[in-house]
């Protein structure tokens, strides 16, 4: 379903890297409903204190799980306060956490005593995983829709950023085969981190990029590296187009310079190092735009 504000203006740009406490409210009420209905009991069973049937969720058992795969969890109050709002790492390890172990249940109509109490509560008679995680991966990523977040929880379980919107398709689907298992490989780690939500990896992403940017000068065995590059800047360019031909020439130029001065490549304590999260895409997406077009254009892709 999409709102009227969505029908109306549009989706908002996923370009919010920060979890607020609108959106925290609305995935943590996404997953007390599924500790309340029982969805998590698959993996950690209340059992029926007369029986082996499962009735709902261990909440101890689970919680004390989370802060075992979540050590800073152990900072916040059992079933997660929607007054106290979590850094966004932890929110989203513990989106990741609770996909992993969420199952949509299925109550039998034969009841039993729960906890010896009077009342008659129906137990669990079967959990279906790959319904579970669908649902609520879809529920998760409305709320990462709705709130601009530049994440995303995919069908396997892990949360990454949602690129900007000029390289998503490519990127999304994107498979390397230039002939180069080693350049393959490179280019391939690069574009998986710099679909992470981790930092650190999608710093990490800038390094395998360059890497691959300096090894694709070198493809050919007959060239040194100064003659590789014309040559594949050439047919990047065509016979016909020598103003894009300088253009692409300069473009070159100016990306190896970056890679040499700021802090990608190298870490000596001269080197600049990339201060925002805006710096790091801006600069993938324009180093990947150029490796993209010689792969394309160079019949290596």
């Amino acid at each position: 379903m999409r709102y009227f504000s969505e029908r109306e203006d549009g989706e908002l740009p996923r370009d919010n890297e920060v979890i607020s406490a609108a959106a925290w409210s609305g995935i943590r009420a996404i997953i007390k409903s599924r500790l309340d209905d029982g969805s998590f009991g698959k993996q950690y069973p209340l059992e029926c204190a007369y029986d082996t049937y499962i009735v709902a969720t261990n909440k101890d058992h689970l919680w004390s799980a989370m802060q075992g795969y979540i050590p800073r969890l152990r900072e916040h109050p059992w079933e997660l306060s929607v007054e106290e709002l979590p850094e966004t790492k932890v929110v989203l390890d513990t989106v990741e956490f609770c996909w992993d172990c969420i199952a949509t249940p299925d109550r039998d109509t034969d009841p039993c005593f729960y906890s010896g109490r009077p009342s008659l509560v129906y137990h669990i008679s079967s959990f279906y995983t790959e319904l579970g995680r669908k649902d609520f991966r879809q529920d998760i990523n409305r709320i990462f829709s709705r709130h601009g977040l530049a994440y995303q929880l995919t069908e396997d379980g892990n949360i990454e950023r949602v690129p900007y919107t000029i390289l998503s398709d490519a990127l999304a689907s994107v498979r390397f085969r230039t002939g180069d298992e080693e350049l393959d490989e490179l280019l391939e780690k690069a574009r998986a981190k710099f679909l992470d939500s981790d930092e650190e990896l999608r710093h990490e992403a800038l390094e395998e990029l360059w890497d691959a940017w300096e090894r694709l000068k070198t493809l050919n065995p007959a060239l040194d590296k100064k003659e590789g590059v014309k040559a594949i800047l050439g047919k990047a360019a065509g016979s016909s187009s020598p103003k894009f031909r300088e253009i692409l020439n300069k473009d070159a130029k100016e990306l190896t310079h970056i890679g040499n001065c700021l802090a990608i490549r190298h870490s000596e304590t001269d080197k600049e190092q990339i201060a925002r999260n805006e710096h790091s895409d801006y600069l993938f997406h324009r180093l990947f735009s150029l490796i993209q077009l010689i792969l394309r254009t160079n019949d290596n892709n």
